[in-house]
């Protein structure tokens, strides 16, 4: 048996998404750009799709772009509207530290191009407090781009609070809600915010499926140049049986959400709980909460966690680091970083990010297999100088 506790990575296929998708390769294959009955067929479909995605965001679905992923979807919502705002002189940028690379590397980019950007910090507990931003914010600001959800310590930032004190500087307001679309409520009007990203593969929808609002009156130039298609706002053909499968997405998500988010929230406490309390020097990243239900970042004292990971793995469990892995050597996480933890703390973190298909028996196996597990790895490698 195998159990996948990565779900922040990626999700798999719900059943009834693949069975949408494998039936509109088939039977929608039309351009849904032609004006004949195949391209109408095809326009219907993306409608229908539209349609749930708006309904799962609080939105309407004349506000939603269809991308190919989130990373697309920020690199619009950053770019388009820095280049629309460029013209009014105003030419600062501000983000956190703990964004997703979509972000904080889109930032670099504008850096780069002559934008004064500010990266706000995070306190111990992984939340960025609305006084920082009050501090940095000026009436030169464009943009404020804050993710709605961590997606190694999942950790949830205040949005609504962060977006009235950027609107009072006239800035717009963008959220990375990637982790948080399909698990927790997402409501586009209650977050007070002017652009939001989402992923479908993150919910059990197809990958390279992606979603941006664009709330009514916002102005964004299109990175992309091309044809007219999602309103001259995203060029290129549309996927029309994978976007027909992230509304299905985002269709069961929605009727799912409370019940589904109730049991993740139970099975995520319960691993972190016996972790805790079944493993010496191991510590939780980040505040208990607000957090999205299915996340937990722990950090296990004197071992690193690409052993970790290795021997979970071996063991038929599939958990993720909040360390990089590159070319043999292992960097700490810029999220553990920010929050100020312990070097030694940061090599040593693990991500569990539980799904629809976990139970309390997988749960119950996490927590018999990691203390043997850490004892042995203990007993093999040092770190921090310590055996």
């Amino acid at each position: 048996m195998r159990i996948y506790l990565d779900h922040n990575a990626t999700t798999p296929m719900d059943p009834l998404v693949a069975d949408r998708v494998a039936q509109a390769m088939r039977e929608v294959w039309g351009n849904a750009s032609s004006v004949h009955y195949f391209g109408q067929q095809a326009k219907a479909a993306l409608d229908e799709a539209r349609g749930a995605v708006a309904a799962l965001l609080g939105a309407d679905p004349s506000e939603i772009v269809f991308t190919c992923g989130g990373t697309e979807s920020d690199n619009i919502a950053i770019r388009g509207a820095a280049d629309a705002l460029e013209p009014t002189g105003r030419k600062h940028l501000i983000t956190t530290a703990i964004e997703h690379e979509a972000v904080l590397n889109t930032m670099k980019a504008l850096g780069r191009r002559g934008w004064r950007v500010t990266t706000l910090p995070v306190d111990a507990s992984g939340i960025v407090s609305p006084d920082r931003l009050r501090e940095a914010i000026t009436d030169d600001t464009a943009l404020v781009s804050v993710m709605h959800a961590n997606n190694e310590i999942g950790t949830m930032q205040p949005v609504a609070e962060l977006a009235a004190i950027a609107h009072e500087h006239g800035a717009l307001v963008h959220t990375d809600a990637v982790q948080t679309a399909g698990k927790v409520p997402v409501d586009v009007r209650a977050l007070g915010v002017d652009l939001l990203s989402i992923a479908g593969h993150k919910f059990y929808g197809p990958k390279g499926t992606g979603a941006l609002w664009i709330r009514r009156g916002v102005r964004l130039v299109p990175p992309m140049t091309g044809g007219k298609q999602e309103r001259n706002r995203r060029a290129g053909t549309e996927n029309v049986p994978a976007l027909a499968g992230l509304g299905v997405a985002a269709d069961v998500a929605g009727r799912k959400l409370a019940a589904e988010g109730a049991r993740l929230a139970a099975l995520r406490d319960r691993l972190e709980a016996g972790v805790l309390a079944g493993v010496a020097g191991a510590e939780r990243n980040g505040a208990a909460g607000p957090r999205v239900p299915n996340t937990s970042n722990i950090s296990i004292e004197r071992v690193e966690s690409e052993s970790l990971l290795i021997g979970l793995d071996l063991a038929g469990i599939a958990v993720s680091s909040g360390s990089a892995c590159s070319s043999g050597t292992l960097e700490p996480s810029h999220v553990l970083k920010a929050m100020g933890l312990p070097h030694v703390r940061t090599l040593g973190s693990i991500r569990f990010s539980l799904g629809a298909s976990n139970t309390d028996a997988e749960i119950d196996r996490v927590i018999e297999t990691l203390p043997p597990l850490v004892e042995k790895l203990r007993s093999l490698t040092t770190v921090g100088g310590r055996k």
